[in-house]
């Protein structure tokens, strides 16, 4: 499947906001070990950010055409089906990822781990700045909330650790 125009500037947002925050945590874990809380050796770090950031940007990505493919269903169940799938295969990614950061000597585990955070970092700072926008320069209109029909099931609301 070929990513969308929107979804490529998108995935370049994250991307670019996702470097900026491994240069932000560089810089951290580097002043950290000025005042003796840890070691700082570059090689491990930027190797560990460099992965990081790479299955973050990937994730993110998958997410994307998974969208992009789901709009294209018909039915609601099968594309509640498709969002779960693609959920838990993207954690476990993360998760497989995590892990090998965490076994893997020539990585540092925290700029490993931390840069799977970035994205949400990344849109949290874009919401806050009103950068969310659509292609005309407007913000998107809220969207009134739909009342609840009879046909919703309870399965079609997902709990706190669903979606």
């Amino acid at each position: 499947m070929k990513l969308q125009a929107a979804s490529k500037k998108e995935i370049s947002r994250i991307a670019l906001g996702t470097l900026v925050c491994d240069g932000i945590m560089v810089a951290a874990l580097f002043l950290l070990s000025e005042f003796g809380i840890g070691t700082f050796s570059l090689p491990r770090i930027l190797l560990g950010a460099a992965c990081g950031s790479l299955v973050a940007i990937a994730n993110f990505t998958i997410l994307c055409l998974t969208v992009q493919d789901a709009v294209e269903i018909e039915s609601k169940k099968k594309m509640k089906q498709k969002f779960q799938l693609s959920y838990n295969l993207r954690l476990i990614v993360q998760a497989v990822w995590v892990v090998a950061a965490f076994l893997i000597p020539q990585v540092h585990f925290v700029a490993g781990a931390a840069p799977i955070l970035f994205p949400n970092v990344v849109i949290l700072f874009l919401q806050i700045r009103g950068k969310l926008v659509s292609d005309d320069g407007k913000a998107p209109p809220a969207q009134p909330e739909a009342k609840a029909t009879e046909q919703d099931e309870e399965d079609d609301h997902p709990g706190p650790f669903e979606v």
